[in-house]
């Protein structure tokens, strides 16, 4: 028997009158542990309930984001205007989204990055309403865009406040979980927008997601008031102060190379991935729809990740999780340009999906860490860039697929990830501590 009591076979020693046992050495080493975060409290436990809701919140916000994909004829038919000029909302929500991302993080640093968040989360509620309300094209477009800019601030807050609440041992897995609640927002707000949309129209999809908004606001509000909530400790010197130190982390080492790093995952994966639906629908022939559910396998990668991640991280450490995953890309990638039969893509998209965010979590973890004196800044710097790195490839590629098609972009996304996420890895060793 090895637990829970002595083996019969093995009596305890006889000890002779006069001689009492010498206590053992203590032979018990301390484990060496980075030095705790200035913000982290002393307590250990993960505030789950508070995660949760920033989780519903990342959820709402990222449905909000996509759900004007499918819901753009409708749009188009409903103003008297083509479906290119009804673009027109998508790019309003995406231009305050992209440029906001990177001023609330100095803002969460002075006001309180939970308070932020639960703050635009009831703005967005009010953005979004007046989405269904709208009465022109024009008035629809100026609703999309404040609801942009206040949905910015929630999913980089929210890390930001989770990485001053959670030690960093235990930090990626707990924001793999948090991130489960935005991929399933991307993959229902595609999905989900058009079937609701063709029950109910889709001036109700944007009073359903203001409802959820306010749902959420008030739960974070009411998690704000709970005496045992956790704080992290407010940046001094106010917003403008913020926001000079934000972009003076780009002259510190480490924090540059997480930026740019991010910057090139954005260009390089979504730069080709982008187009994934329209070389599918061209190279196969089916619709607009069976690309679109194909293309939300992604999703399912990402949840098996999400829901993976405690095991892979115990594993394969961040180093191995950068190879690994931008390897799995690769091959992800290349196996979608080279695809002969359709049943082919959605598995390649499932691989895509795992492997994007084996990589994308481990960047978005040390994002959380590269300045924990301004945490949310920092990750607010990260996430724009991680959105400009998208917009750039897509601008960048948009041409080439026009005249050569999808495959030849995919097949150079392939070569270069892999490259990239060993580069990443190498300098993890030489990260500072």
């Amino acid at each position: 028997m090895l637990y829970g009591g002595l083996d019969a076979r093995c009596a305890p020693p006889t000890i002779l009158p006069g001689l009492q046992p010498k206590p053992p050495m203590n032979l018990t080493v301390s484990p060496i542990e980075p030095p705790p975060d200035r913000e982290l409290a002393a307590a250990p436990v993960v505030p789950r309930r508070s995660i949760l809701l920033l989780g519903f919140a990342a959820f709402v916000s990222a449905g909000t984001a996509r759900v004007g994909d499918p819901l753009l004829p409708s749009i188009g038919h409903a103003f008297s205007v083509t479906t290119g000029e009804a673009a027109a909302v998508m790019a309003a929500f995406s231009i305050a989204y992209g440029l906001l991302q990177a001023f609330y993080g100095p803002i969460g640093d002075s006001l309180g990055k939970y308070r932020m968040v639960a703050l635009t989360a009831l703005l967005s509620s009010v953005g979004v309403g007046a989405c269904a309300l709208a009465d022109s094209l024009e008035a629809l477009a100026a609703a999309r865009l404040l609801s942009g800019a206040t949905a910015a601030a929630i999913i980089p807050l929210s890390m930001a406040w989770i990485g001053d609440v959670v030690p960093y041992q235990q930090r990626q897995p707990v924001l793999a979980r948090f991130l489960s609640g935005q991929i399933l927002g991307v993959v229902l707000g595609q999905a989900g927008g058009g079937v609701l949309s063709e029950i109910m129209g889709w001036r109700q999809v944007f009073v359903v997601l203001a409802l959820l908004y306010l749902v959420a606001a008030v739960g974070l509000g009411l998690e704000l008031l709970r005496p045992g909530h956790r704080r992290s400790v407010p940046g001094t010197g106010g917003a403008l102060a913020g926001m000079r130190q934000m972009f003076g982390l780009l002259r510190r080492p480490w924090p540059a190379t997480v930026v740019a790093t991010v910057f090139l995952e954005g260009a390089v994966v979504f730069g080709a991935y982008a187009y994934v639906g329209a070389e599918l629908q061209h190279r196969f022939g089916v619709g607009p729809g069976a690309a679109g559910i194909i293309l939300a396998a992604f999703g399912i990668g990402g949840l098996a990740y999400a829901f993976s991640a405690r095991r892979l991280v115990a594993r394969l450490g961040e180093g191995g999780l950068a190879r690994l995953g931008t390897a799995g890309l690769g091959v992800a990638l290349l196996a979608i340009a080279l695809a002969p039969a359709l049943w082919l893509a959605p598995l390649a998209t499932v691989l895509c999906g795992l492997s994007f965010y084996m990589f994308h979590n481990t960047l978005q973890t040390n994002a959380t860490q590269m300045a924990p004196e301004a945490r949310g800044s920092a990750v607010s710097l990260f996430a724009a860039a991680f959105f400009l790195g998208q917009t750039a490839g897509v601008a960048v590629i948009g041409p080439f697929f026009d005249r050569h098609g999808g495959v030849p972009p995919l097949i150079v996304a392939a070569i270069m990830i892999p490259l990239l996420g060993l580069w990443f890895a190498a300098r993890l060793k030489r990260r500072p501590l």
